[in-house]
This record gives structure tokens, C-alpha cells and sequence, in this order.
């Protein structure tokens, strides 16, 4: 970039699924198909077992491998199961006799209207008697009439939850999960470590930290998907091209270029150059980096600060920085034009654009939110 940004689902109340204890072999569920998407809570049968998905997923085979997102739930058979004794129901009571019985059994809330429920939550809609998991967070929607953020259910037990599933906060409150950064990026390098990037996020807590939580995942989702177009998906912490190296030293700049002609190439998840570029980061955050420039492709935490640094407070080539392209509702394609202007907007190069259009698409998923409009620029 020219100046570039250039910086499961966790568990959100989802209540432990229990296989029903059968007489005979437990029920298989609905077979696995690889178009299908899977959210937290959902199961799915494959090679004799049945698979519980702790977030979303689509295309991953059922296997304990991987990136971890399916739960074993032990063999499977065509014989319907039982409902199963109070010890073993997660809900703390007696669960009467299934009206499902090749259904799963899970504690569930009862679903009132204006109550603030999490991805994963089960409810039971009292009008129809019917079960509905969250696919995304919502504030009380009717879940009969705001279908993509519930599903049907199978939930098999009439005993409700007391009271709503607690989870433990992401490290330092951020929207993304460790498990969904590792989805995201199942190639990256080690350098880029999720535990810098929450490190990283005290220098600005508006960062994801602004608006609703819809609005946080979105642009968590941007920034991500910019930096993975910028990186190869974080796999490069420098520049690839070092005949560009000695290009970027400003010498107007009354500072002029202390740690060498060459030393101020692109680095870290916006791959920062330019020594005035360097010298305004570090000025911001409060480290040398006209200096000491390696910093950024030596520390972690220091390489995610820049790009968060450029993303909450360049314009860049654009009229915004991409931080308020998010959370004031100009859209994915504004944060674009932030980053590389007319190098990539107003037709200048469709193919990077759509690139980042695509890992944004993806992010948004992962993290259960829509990707808005205007995606382009």
C-alpha cells in the first residue's frame, strides 16, 4: 500500500448439548453436508458419529483435528434414544418425556421479547412450542419472524435453564475469539500472535470498541480482512520486494532518515513504510520507531499497534480514517479507499479490491454479523 492500513464463534451462551442416553444406539443425526453452515449448537452426523459445532463453520469435515470447531459426540445408530435421567441434564431438573426422541437434549430459556440474547442461545417460543437457536446475537427479535438471527432447534427437553449461560470474555473484551482469529488465518506466521494483538488493543480501546456489538464485529471483520490482503493472510512481516527499500526515505523531512536510507520499508500487519510514516506512529504510541523501525517486525505487540494506530487515525488517500468509515456507516468500501486510494478505487484495480471485499465477506461470517453496504469503492 501507498501508506497503507495499513492493522468459537467463542461460546456466547450456548448451552453443553447432551447426547440422549439410549436402550439401544443413540440416534444419528442429520447426515453432514460440506454447503451446509453450521452454527454453535448445531450437530450433524458423519462417518457413524454425531458432531456438535461449537461456532460457525462451513466446508470443514466433522473431525477432531483441524481447527476445532467439532465436538465428538461418540457413535451413532439408527435405534431412537431415551430421555435421559436427571443427572445427566444440563438443564439442573428432571426434563419430561422427549416429544422428540431422535432429538438432542439442552437447556433452554424461555424467549421473551426485548431480552438480549448471544449466538448460540436456545429458547423455546411458548405461542408454537417450538425450540429456536441464536445465529446471532439480537436483542428479543421474534424468532419466528427474524430468521436470520434464529433457527429451528431440535431441543428435546421441556425443563428450562434457571438462568442464562455465562461465559469468560475474550482477553481484553476483544470481539474475536482466539479460535476465530486462528479460523481466519490458519496459515499465518508465528510472529503475529493473537496474544499481541489484544496487547495491542490499549492503545485505542474505541477500536472495535465503538457502537453496537454489531457495528465492533464489523469492523474488527474490516480491519482484519484488509491486513490479511495486505500480509498473504499474515504471512509476510516485511516487504517481499527490497528493491523498493531505499525508496522510502523522505529526505525533506527535517529528521531525516536516522536508522539508514533503507531501513524504512514495509512492515508488520499494514505493512508500514516510509520514515515519516515511522516517525508519526512512534510519535503517537509513544516509541522511537524513526530510530528503531525493527521494532515492527521484531514485536508483536508493536507490529499490531501500528496497524491499529493507521487504521483509527490516517485518512490516508481517503476523507476518513477507516475506523470512522466503520462506525458512522460508509462501509467496507470506504476503509478501501483509506487504505490505497486510487491505486485500487474508482476502477483502479477491481481484481485487489474484490480480494478485500472476499476476506471481509468471510470475517463478517465467522464472526456472525452482516457485512452492511457499500462494499466497494
Amino acid at each position: 500500500m501507498a501508506a497503507l492500513l495499513t492493522g468459537a464463534l467463542a461460546a456466547t451462551g450456548l448451552a453443553v448439548m447432551v447426547p440422549a442416553s439410549s436402550t439401544a444406539a443413540t440416534a444419528c443425526a442429520t447426515p453432514y453436508a460440506a454447503s451446509q453452515v453450521y452454527t454453535g449448537g448445531m450437530t450433524a452426523s458423519y462417518n457413524g458419529h454425531n458432531w456438535n459445532a461449537k461456532w460457525w463453520t462451513q466446508g470443514e469435515t466433522p473431525s477432531t483435528a483441524g481447527s476445532g470447531v467439532w465436538a465428538d459426540q461418540g457413535a451413532c445408530g439408527t435405534g431412537g434414544g431415551t430421555t435421559p435421567s436427571p443427572s445427566q441434564s444440563q438443564t439442573g431438573g428432571t426434563a419430561s418425556p422427549s416429544p422428540n426422541p431422535t432429538g438432542t437434549v439442552c437447556a433452554f430459556q424461555i424467549w421473551v421479547a426485548g431480552t438480549q440474547y448471544t449466538t448460540g442461545t436456545v429458547v423455546k417460543y411458548v405461542p408454537n412450542g417450538q425450540f429456536y437457536v441464536a445465529t446471532h446475537d439480537n436483542p428479543g427479535y421474534d424468532p419466528t419472524i427474524s430468521t436470520w438471527y434464529w433457527s429451528p432447534s431440535n431441543c428435546a427437553t421441556d425443563t428450562p435453564s434457571p438462568s442464562p449461560t455465562t461465559t469468560t470474555p475474550n482477553p481484553g473484551g476483544f470481539v474475536v475469539s482466539e479460535a476465530q482469529f486462528n479460523q481466519m488465518f490458519p496459515s499465518r506466521n508465528p510472529f503475529y500472535t493473537y496474544s499481541g494483538l489484544v496487547a495491542a488493543l490499549s492503545a485505542y480501546p474505541a477500536f472495535a470498541g465503538t457502537g453496537s456489538d454489531t457495528v465492533k464485529k464489523q469492523e474488527a471483520a474490516a480491519f482484519l480482512a484488509n491486513i490479511s490482503h495486505e500480509t498473504g493472510g499474515l504471512v509476510y512481516v516485511v516487504e517481499q520486494n527490497t528493491a523498493n527499500y531505499p525508496h522510502y526515505c523522505d529526505t525533506t523531512q527535517p529528521y531525516g532518515c536516522p536508522a539508514g536510507q533503507a531501513a524504512y520499508y514495509g512492515r508488520g500487519p499494514i505493512q508500514l513504510s516510509w520514515n515519516f510514516n515511522y516517525k508519526a506512529a512512534g510519535d503517537a504510541l509513544g516509541i522511537d520507531l524513526l530510530n528503531n523501525p525493527n521494532l515492527v517486525q521484531t514485536d508483536a505487540a508493536v507490529a499490531w499497534k501500528t496497524g491499529i494506530w493507521y487504521w483509527m487515525t490516517q485518512n490516508g488517500p481517503g476523507t476518513m480514517t477507516a475506523h470512522n468509515a466503520m462506525v458512522n456507516g460508509k462501509g467496507f468500501g470506504e476503509t478501501i479507499r483509506s487504505i490505497n486510494g486510487s491505486l485500487e478505487c474508482n476502477g483502479g484495480n477491481p481484481a485487489q479490491v474484490q480480494s478485500r471485499i472476499n476476506a471481509y465477506t468471510s470475517f463478517s461470517a465467522i464472526l456472525g454479523v452482516p457485512t452492511g453496504s457499500n462494499l466497494s469503492c
